[in-house]
């Protein structure tokens, strides 16, 4: 009897017990050329305005995406989607509601490097378009297809499509570009790596021969050209579209103005002159290096510093040394501006960090690695809350720090793959893992934080920790060079690491730091010190807004024969 009620409870349980669905993928034969080990997407979206690979955010209406790893396909095979694999925003496929939605497939390449250290690893690649995996030439995908999800019924998908190589810009009067391999990073990738930059010159360069200028490094995410710079007037009739950040209209035709307005102060006769370049360094995790050295992208600290800088100022006339050269920039350009002024203090005169990432670590973000246990939650006795990640002006929240690297690890996997902001921070600033792969800060599903691996992060990369303890040494060739601005409501709530930052500033002696840290009232990511001027405007005006700083600057430390080497003061 009793046997016969267990064969009854397991014949129930089986009735009840979901049916997986089955995905099948198939490619385009002439597309599976050259595809052998990557990351294969599944994703879904509501919305057919656009394509799924395009919807995936940290915000509320983000598509559904879900990824698995392969190795050694071999052309002509199909690909079975493992259902079973993490999702997001939902985890598991069991919940995704029944509905119409717009499905596709995409394929996330990987290639093998053999690092130095011995390390062997497959990642993504860059093809110059600034690792965005749902851009990169090479990748390929399917075209969306309308399907009615129950569940239970499988799906048949085809890659058809492929994204081409970037057309990269071409030369202008004002505008050079350059493409540099860098031996040091060709030496720790194991294979010819290259540093790009895109370099504004003064007005009548060709005409003056013997002048040199001061170099202005803007930092910030893979730029495609020199942004913010137009030789014509804005284009007529343009459709004054609605710009969601910034609660506007016709933001396309501001940006064009202001393009056009810094290049009529360019070429004025009393405009001062000086090099700017905007630098390319996208790697295979993200799409700027962070401008250190990091045991798991390289050395790009040295490799920016003491061989693209030189090569650039010895091809275009900078005056080739360290009071002549500036750092300034926004989120993680801001952050870079700090860091490179805090880790090559002499190479650089001074540093403009607006809204920088974390240069706290007490501070990362809403999470203290030192102190917090967990990543994603405050855990009290009786009650768990999420930790909260993104925010308005007004302190409204759209995403919890969970819900930020649950996206990650959906569409990278636990081997910081991503190509995303969680993920480049990660590889960055931690060691490397006996695996090949970035150490976890934290477990990237529970948020369980390692804290040897924090203990690493403070003495390689916590800007603050790192001036604090070494002030003794850094201080006197600091003075004077640091500035830090930032919203008081950025969104990623980053004004938190400046305002501990600032605690430490304003304490030191011996000497003083003597720069300036300021806060935009109400102001969002990414506040850059002017508070005469809305934030859609000011992050506009990088290249101009610092000037008469960094002339004072260039005054108050410059040697005596500088005037005769062309930058025009005002004594």
């Amino acid at each position: 009897m009793r046997l016969l009620s267990f064969l009854m409870l397991l014949l129930i349980v089986s009735c009840n017990a979901p049916t997986t669905p089955s995905a099948k993928i198939t490619i385009e034969p002439e597309l599976a050329e050259g595809i052998k080990d990557g990351r294969l997407l599944l994703l879904f979206h509501h919305d057919e305005k656009t394509e799924p690979r395009f919807a995936v955010s940290d915000d509320v209406t983000s598509a559904q995406v879900m990824g698995m790893d392969f190795e050694d396909y071999q052309a002509g095979n199909s690909l079975s989607f493992d259902f079973g694999t993490f999702g997001y925003p939902i985890e598991n496929w069991q919940e995704i509601p029944a509905g119409d939605y717009w499905v596709q497939a995409f394929i996330v390449k990987h290639e093998t490097f053999n690092r130095a250290g011995g390390h062997v690893i497959k990642m993504p690649v860059d093809q110059w378009e600034g690792r965005q995996w749902a851009r990169t030439p090479g990748n390929v995908y399917s075209t969306p297809q309308k399907i009615s999800w129950d569940g239970e019924s499988g799906v048949d998908i085809h890659i058809d499509q492929i994204i081409p190589p970037v057309a990269e810009p071409e030369d202008t009067e004002f505008i050079k570009h350059i493409k540099f391999k860098s031996e040091l990073l060709s030496d720790f990738w194991g294979r010819d790596i290259y540093l790009g930059a895109h370099v504004l010159l003064p007005r009548d360069f060709d005409k003056n021969p013997n002048e040199y200028y001061p170099l202005m490094i803007y930092h910030g995410h893979f730029p495609s050209d020199f942004g913010g710079f137009r030789t014509t007037p804005p284009d007529e009739n343009i459709e004054e579209t609605y710009n969601a950040r910034f609660n506007i209209y016709g933001y396309e035709k501001i940006e064009q103005q202001e393009a056009y307005d810094f290049y009529q102060k360019w070429i004025s006769p009393d405009f001062k002159k000086f090099i700017v370049i905007e630098i390319q360094h996208a790697n295979p995790f993200y799409d700027d290096s962070y401008a250190v050295n990091s045991q798991n992208i390289g050395p790009y600290g040295d490799a920016i510093t003491y061989e693209l800088i030189p090569h650039i100022e010895e091809q275009f006339r900078g005056i080739g040394e360290g009071w002549a050269r500036f750092t300034y920039g926004g989120s993680t350009g801001g952050w870079e501006a700090l860091a490179v002024q805090v880790m090559y203090p002499k190479e650089y005169n001074g540093c403009f960090a607006a809204c920088p990432d974390p240069i706290d670590f007490r501070a990362f973000t809403t999470v203290n690695i030192y102190e917090d246990q967990n990543a994603y939650y405050l855990n009290g006795p009786f009650r768990t809350t999420d930790r909260v990640g993104k925010r308005n002006y007004l302190g409204h929240v759209s995403a919890m720090v969970k819900d930020m690297n649950h996206k990650e690890l959906a569409l990278g996997g636990t081997k910081t793959r991503s190509g995303d902001q969680w993920d480049v921070w990660q590889a960055v600033y931690s060691p490397v893992g006996e695996d090949g792969y970035p150490k976890p800060i934290w477990d990237r599903y529970s948020g369980e934080i390692d804290k040897e691996v924090a203990n690493h992060w403070k003495e390689n990369f916590d800007l603050r920790y790192i001036m604090e303890r070494d002030w003794s040494k850094l201080g006197k060739d600091l003075e004077g060079k640091i500035h830090i601005y930032c919203g008081d409501m950025d969104n990623y709530y980053l004004n938190n690491a400046v305002y501990l930052t600032e605690e430490f500033l304003e304490k030191t002696s011996e000497p003083y730091y003597g720069g300036e840290v300021k806060y935009g009232d109400r102001a969002e990511h990414c506040w850059n010190g002017d508070p005469t001027q809305p934030n859609y405007i000011t992050r506009l005006r990088y290249n101009t807004m610092y000037l008469d700083k960094i002339g004072k600057r260039l005054e108050e430390t410059a040697p005596s024969n500088f005037n005769q080497k062309t930058w025009t003061l005002t004594k």
